[in-house]
């Protein structure tokens, strides 16, 4: 099990908030604690969105529930409805992530003791911003994200568990067990690559002062997704029909074969975008969309016999073909994001 700077970061945030609170006389300091924990959040705008999205959230159910400790008083049939109350205004205003700990502040206040609602209210009031300020802080100064490099050490291990699959799911060389393994692996680990596009575009959008980043690159990680997400959608539709259409050996040899080939050309244009390679006179005529659409013809003329054969040929040969056009795509987007970025470099020399 490995540590992610999101569990070291949460618990440096819980203990500045403790020591601020004991500095500060606050007590319980627990609430302030439970305020870092919920506040930190994957990128920097998410943690600032936080922290605005908590104290709305906990000023308004701070006054709830002081209006209904003076008016309906602190009985638990009044907590349950305000607790209701707040979760449905919480939900209305789409700030889901807030309910937890504006639920804590909101019992916090209706179980203070006497007529000290108001002091007490202020006390948990600070406290709470304590610990969303402490998770603010540490997430912008001690170890802020990595978006770019994280980003693409999850494209590389997508790729590799991809290109794995690709390669042996006609020869079919693995056991049952291992190749389902790796295709849950490989749907979890899209799902998240998924999530860190969204808060990369996210961070683009939002905090493009604070972290500038470059548009054009942008596009090309969306490809980057776009390409993997069709790969992994060629290998579900290959699990569900290749077998089923009663290939022979010649016609498994030429599915492998022209995959293998496509596995090497998506594997070329990642060492392309990161200029590891050089221009290579192969890939550089290779038409890939071209050759995906003879492959699809002559699949379609060997198979057109056989209708239920036909129909789960053309469902995964267009899958192919779908594959090699994002494939293409990605050539074309490095090339231009190359090409600006040369011209950049040029003019700073200049």
């Amino acid at each position: 099990m490995t540590l992610g700077p999101r569990v070291l970061k949460t618990g440096i945030a819980v203990t500045l908030a403790l020591y601020i609170c004991s500095m500060l006389g606050l007590e319980p300091a627990v609430f302030a604690g439970v305020a870092a924990v919920f506040a930190i959040q994957p990128s920097i705008y998410r943690t600032w969105k936080q922290l605005l999205d908590q104290m709305i959230a906990n000023t308004m159910g701070a006054a709830i529930a002081l209006f209904a400790i003076h008016f309906l008083g602190d009985n638990p049939i009044t907590i349950g409805l305000v607790m209701i109350l707040v979760i449905a205004l919480n939900l209305k205003m789409k700030m889901e992530s807030t309910i937890p700990l504006t639920l804590v502040t909101v019992l916090a206040i209706m179980s203070a003791p006497g007529n000290e609602e108001i002091l007490f209210t202020l006390n948990r009031f600070l406290i709470i911003l304590v610990g969303i300020g402490s998770a603010m802080v540490v997430n912008l100064v001690i170890l802020p994200p990595k978006y770019k490099k994280t980003y693409l050490e999850k494209v590389h291990a997508v790729f590799q568990n991809m290109s794995l699959l690709m390669r042996t799911a006609i020869s079919n060389e693995m056991t049952e067990k291992s190749f389902q393994a790796h295709v849950n692996k490989l749907n979890t680990d899209i799902q998240k690559l998924e999530d860190q596009y969204k808060i990369f575009d996210e961070e683009r959008g939002k905090m493009s002062k604070l972290n500038p980043l470059d548009v054009r690159e942008i596009v090309v990680f969306k490809q980057i997704l776009k390409t993997l997400q069709q790969g992994e959608q060629l290998l579900e539709n290959i699990d569900e029909h290749y077998f089923q259409s009663q290939t022979n050996d010649l016609e498994n040899k030429w599915f492998d074969e022209y995959l293998e080939d496509l596995v090497k050309y998506h594997e070329y244009l990642f060492l392309k975008y990161e200029g590891k390679v050089k221009e290579n006179d192969y890939y550089s005529e290779f038409d890939v969309l071209k050759n995906s659409e003879a492959f699809f013809k002559r699949n379609l003329e060997i198979y057109s016999e056989n209708e239920d054969q036909r129909l789960r040929m053309m469902i995964i040969v267009s899958s192919i073909v779908e594959y090699t056009f994002h494939l293409r795509r990605l050539n074309q987007l490095i090339d231009q994001y190359h090409k600006v970025a040369e011209r950049k470099g040029k003019k700073k020399k200049a």
